[in-house]
């Protein structure tokens, strides 16, 4: 053989080798999406509609005690309504809240003792009729007689503010998935 021919030879054994790698590297990733399994199990469905059950799981919707009371967050608000006394608060704005999002007095959420969190709901003023409907994204009121803390942003929209306290009726809207 002459040394042209090894030169060849060589030449093509090596070409040979790297053609043959990329194409079977190729042909094998090629094979792992032909046969794709699902990323997830969520259907898409569940994505679209509201859980009628939020994550009884997280923190914040277990069994707490405050001042030595001991608190049962509700699993399903569904058909709730209530009637009582309601609050705003603002003062505690920057600090966390249940659900770990940080407080905005400007934001039209909600606090209340025992509603699944998060939860929608409509808060009526029964003195002038005007509502709202806020996010509860935290717990409280703590204070006797009180059955719910607005955002200062929500207690705005149906004329709280300027009386501080007010008789409302709370009523449910629906249960906002959770993404913690």
């Amino acid at each position: 053989m002459q040394d042209s021919d090894r030169f060849h030879s060589k030449r093509f054994n090596k070409f040979s080798y790297w053609f043959l790698l990329v194409l079977g590297v190729g042909v094998f990733t090629g094979c792992t999406t032909f046969f794709k399994a699902p990323l997830s199990t969520v259907k898409q469905t569940d994505l679209e509609t509201p859980e009628e059950h939020p994550n009884a799981n997280a923190a914040y919707n277990k069994v707490y005690t405050v001042s030595g009371k001991k608190y049962y967050p509700m699993r399903s608000a569904v058909g709730y309504s209530e009637t009582g006394i309601a609050s705003w608060y603002g003062s505690e704005s920057g600090n966390r809240t249940a659900m770990g999002t940080r407080f905005n007095p400007k934001g039209i959420t909600a606090a209340h003792k025992t509603l699944p969190l998060p939860t929608k709901v409509k808060v009526t003023n029964l003195s002038n009729g005007k509502s709202v409907n806020v996010i509860v994204n935290d717990r409280g009121p703590f204070k006797r007689n009180r059955i719910i803390d607005l955002s200062l942003g929500a207690a705005k929209i149906i004329g709280l503010d300027k009386q501080g306290l007010t008789k409302v009726k709370i009523e449910y809207l629906e249960t906002l998935a959770s993404n913690p």
